[in-house]
């Protein structure tokens, strides 16, 4: 007679064991057309599971967030269906939801192509129409094997050999086709709805690995519905036109090249954007109470496997070698070692703590050259990486001193939302549990006296100890993780950092470690494509150009320039022979701010005739007047605030 107890906490009891649609049917009517599968004590299982214990159970319905999940799920099996269908001979292999939709991955000897879309995507429709119930059956290892190689199913053959002994072989059924998978999948295909469309194709190796075949392998998205379906299509569309590769070709910011893979050729004017953010946080962190300091990218494996970075991270890595010196460097991948070394130079205080000690620290890591997107996921990157030494009772007030900082720089970058995740204990870690324990308790409390709220993030957490996730939303509603707050008592205990306390022992320091942009790299391009390349004045790369209407005014327009050069203004000239209207066009593309136009009446007035990006008005000034608000105009917000 299993009791059945609801989230409401109310309890059910039934006579006899009882499948999650009968338990969905004794609630109500609604419930049981609307339930996709059920939570049963924790985990999602389908709808037809049989209860034959007391439990506690869940029903998801599509409001749910697991829903998107296990519709790009199902809509995985039917795009595998739909491809056998139309083309026979060809494997399937896996095929997985992934975050914005789902993909399977084929085995054919011709690829295919997105001209095969249209065919695929009406066989789906038609699959989802017929509203095949999903059914799951449990097989003998020994004839599922079987059954595939019959067949010439050769790479599900190699899953199920691979599986644990102690796994069931489980395989679902969708009409007449079937397919190996562990579930759950929702009541039926029709569930899956119509608010799905296949994207792109790619090559992928089997299992990931180079030396296996290379297989076809089809993206689509799928939605809850119609709605939602346009809304990512027209994100997508918009993230387009906004693609920071394209822009900084088109503003001549930076470019990469084989020669050097992952890493950035910045340009001039790439390199001022750069500069100029760079600049900022330097002040910002100075204003917040902090020391900046310089370590070593090369840094001796001793080191490494001291911190745990060795065994953590060494495939990512890049090593050198001496031929000289019997010794392994390796071209640093973070800062935080590096900083526990400077820490530990002379002794210590409990009186210098906390101690805030920042550093533009340049990293190098192995991204597998598929993994590299633009400035996005590089090799070679500099982080605003900052260590806070302090007491225990000082991570509350070190965590809300934090928080005021990153705020106040995220509005001033032009990102007004941000969400915070908390990232517990990943499996794999440092340190037992009660220190773990510690950690967590100690950055819950904080977050409890600062007032902020957070989603959990299970397992998410570095491997020395928990993090805080700070999430920015963009301008068309795509989520950037950039900040990061770590409570580290790991490291400091591995690497042997202590201070003085005020009973004169030696005890060791919590070490908290931050970033408000993370890379300055990916940062840039999350930049780029926040403002579409429409930077505010003050991040402009080039932040006014003068353009000349006739030839004979070519020296005042240089006067003019040199005036704001003089100011801190990054100013070009123009004095081509060419039409006024077709400079305009021509810098307005390249998102030049302000365009100052003279022509021969401005040179006899010494005024200038100013335009403002996107729009065709225009505001004629004296230019000392132009010179005084428009350099003021140009300040970045920390100086304007402090003026």
């Amino acid at each position: 007679m299993p009791a059945i107890t609801l989230p409401d906490g109310s309890v059910h009891q039934f006579d006899t064991a009882v499948t999650g649609t009968t338990i969905a049917s004794s609630i109500g009517a609604g419930l049981a057309r609307a339930a996709l599968v059920m939570e049963l004590d924790g985990k999602l299982v389908d709808m037809s599971t049989e209860v034959d214990h007391d439990a506690h159970v869940r029903f998801v319905t599509r409001k749910d967030k697991e829903a998107l999940e296990l519709i790009r799920h199902d809509a995985a099996h039917v795009l595998a269906e739909a491809v056998q269908s139309l083309y026979p001979g060809t494997q399937v292999t896996i095929g997985p939801a992934v975050e914005n939709g789902f993909y399977y991955d084929f085995s054919r000897n011709e690829p295919f192509s997105s001209e095969d879309f249209p065919a695929i995507e009406a066989k789906m429709h038609e699959i989802v129409s017929r509203d095949e119930k999903f059914v799951r059956e449990v097989w003998p290892r020994d004839k599922a094997i079987e059954f595939f190689e019959n067949k010439g199913e050769r790479f599900k053959a190699e899953l199920i050999r691979d599986l644990p002994e102690e796994e069931p072989i489980s395989v679902y059924r969708q009409g007449e086709w079937l397919d190996l998978c562990r579930g759950p999948h929702m009541p039926s295909t029709g569930a899956i709805g119509k608010a799905f469309k296949l994207m792109k194709v790619a090559g992928a190796y089997w299992r990931g690995d180079h030396r296996n075949p290379m297989l076809t392998r089809i993206y689509g998205t799928a939605w809850r519905d119609q709605k939602e379906l346009e809304a990512y299509l027209h994100q997508l569309e918009e993230a387009e036109k906004r693609d920071h590769r394209r822009i900084g070709r088109e503003m001549d910011l930076f470019h990469f090249q084989e020669e050097a893979i992952g890493s950035v050729f910045w340009h001039a004017k790439g390199w001022r954007l750069y500069v100029t953010l760079q600049d900022y946080m330097r002040r910002m962190q100075a204003r917040h109470g902090y020391e900046e300091v310089r370590s070593p990218q090369l840094v001796d494996r001793s080191l490494w496997e001291a911190s745990g970075h060795w065994e953590k991270f060494r495939e990512n890595m890049f090593i050198a070698s001496v031929e000289d010196e019997d010794k392994t460097y390796a071209l640093k991948p973070m800062n935080c070692p590096c900083h526990v070394q400077i820490f530990r130079h002379g002794l210590r205080s409990y009186r210098e703590l906390p101690l805030r000690m920042a550093e533009f620290g340049a990293c190098h890591r192995f991204e597998p050259s598929g993994a590299l997107h633009g400035l996005m996921r590089v090799r070679s990157f500099v982080q605003d990486d900052a260590h806070i030494f302090c007491q225990e009772d000082q991570i509350a007030d070190e965590t809300a001193r934090f928080v005021l900082m990153l705020r106040e720089v995220y509005k001033d970058l032009g990102f007004e939302e941000f969400r915070i995740k908390f990232s517990d204990r990943p499996e794999v870690r440092a340190g037992d549990d009660a220190l773990w324990d510690r950690a967590e308790n100690s950055l819950k409390e904080a977050c409890k006296t600062v007032g902020m709220e957070y989603e959990l993030n299970p397992g998410e957490g570095a491997f020395y100890g928990p993090k805080l996730e700070f999430v920015l939303r963009d301008a068309i509603g795509r989520d950037w993780q950039c900040g990061t707050l770590q409570v580290d008592y790991v490291l400091p205990e591995r690497l042997d950092a202590s201070f003085i306390g005020e009973d004169s022992a030696r005890h060791r320091p919590v070490m908290l470690h931050r970033a408000i942009l993370g890379s300055f790299e990916r940062f840039i391009g999350i930049l780029i494509e926040q403002h579409a390349g429409r930077f505010p004045l003050w991040l402009a790369p080039v932040q006014l150009v003068v353009a000349s209407i006739v030839s004979d005014v070519g020296e005042y327009a240089q006067e003019v320039a040199e005036q704001f050069r003089k100011v801190g203004m990054a100013v070009e000239t123009d004095i081509r022979n060419e039409k006024i209207n077709a400079k305009i066009r021509e810098h307005s593309v390249k998102h030049v701010p302000l365009i100052l136009v003279v022509g021969r009446k401005e040179a006899e007035e010494r005024s200038v005739a100013i335009r403002r990006l996107g729009s065709s008005a225009q505001e004629v000034l004296p230019l000392n007047e132009a010179l005084a608000c428009l350099s003021a105009e140009a300040l970045a917000p920390d100086v304007r605030d402090h003026h």
